[in-house]
């Protein structure tokens, strides 16, 4: 973890113009931690291409991402972090490997949300192809944070909607055989009213869940990445990083459940001096 806080940080993913999700979460969320982060975008959509949201656009940037990397090179532009979320290809999810090579200093901290998969379905324009690819760049992550159906599709194993602890073991242990990478599996709810994370760094386990709303918001996993990867870069451990993560992510859908006309994300803005307030606590 970086104890000087003032670092520079990439973030490679998409950019839904509306909808609270990729970029237009990590971008507020890490700036607000008190970082300079810098952004790749991987795509550019007019909204997020859930709920109600028909007929948006979308434009691929793979074919720009070259040219940028090379700029950065010969500019001599490094970053003291990596965090990657929805890549759209197994192309681009090679040129995130060269960034690791070429751009992250050494010792720079990478951290991989492998968002491809959730409730048992890989997402559309995903095949094995790309899952085996995401499986390579997870070994080289210094992080991994999947969710439940993605850490069964990483490791071959099949995917259960019920989470026992024999099934959770069964996944962790799927993944430190693919990855050396401390872990932080999310959507974990060993009782149907709790739901949170649990964290594994070098054998040791740790769970931290609240309670459960019941209902669907879109963008939480980028909330939760994102507020993870502020928190454990400005000191926290991966256990508080984890539950700083989850606090915050649960205060965003608390400060949404009762406005149905935001449906397309939460309302996580207000939000963010809470999560300033925990990331001055002690890790």
């Amino acid at each position: 973890m970086m104890k000087d806080s003032y670092k520079r940080i990439l973030v490679v993913q998409d950019i839904s113009c509306v909808g609270q999700c990729s970029l237009t979460v990590a971008l507020p969320i890490l700036s607000a931690c008190g970082f300079e982060t810098a952004i790749l975008p991987s795509a550019v959509l007019s909204t997020h291409t859930g709920g109600s949201f028909s007929g948006y656009t979308f434009r691929d940037l793979t074919d720009d991402i070259p040219a940028i990397l090379a700029h950065w090179q010969k500019q001599s532009i490094t970053f003291d972090a990596l965090y990657t979320g929805y890549l759209g290809s197994t192309r681009q999810v090679e040129m995130v490997e060269t960034i690791m090579d070429t751009l992250i200093i050494p010792g720079g901290v990478k951290i991989v949300d492998p968002a491809m998969a959730d409730n048992g379905q890989l997402y559309a324009g995903f095949d094995e192809n790309y899952v085996a690819a995401m499986r390579r760049l997870c070994a080289r992550a210094d992080i991994i944070l999947p969710n439940i159906t993605e850490a069964a599709m990483l490791t071959g194993l099949p995917y259960s909607e019920e989470q026992s602890e024999d099934y959770i073991t069964e996944l962790l242990t799927g993944l430190a055989g693919i990855s050396s990478a401390a872990v932080v599996l999310t959507g974990v709810g060993f009782e149907p009213d709790i739901i949170g994370a649990m964290s594994v760094k070098g054998g040791n386990a740790h769970y931290y869940g609240r309670h459960r709303i019941p209902r669907m918001f879109h963008g939480t996993g980028d909330v939760y990445a994102s507020a993870f990867t502020g928190a454990y870069l400005r000191g926290h451990s991966l256990h508080s990083a984890a539950a700083v993560a989850v606090d915050f992510t649960l205060a965003a859908i608390e400060n949404t459940v009762d406005a149905p006309e935001h449906w397309y994300g939460v309302r996580f803005e207000p939000m963010l001096p809470k999560l300033i307030e925990r990331l001055n606590e002690n890790g």
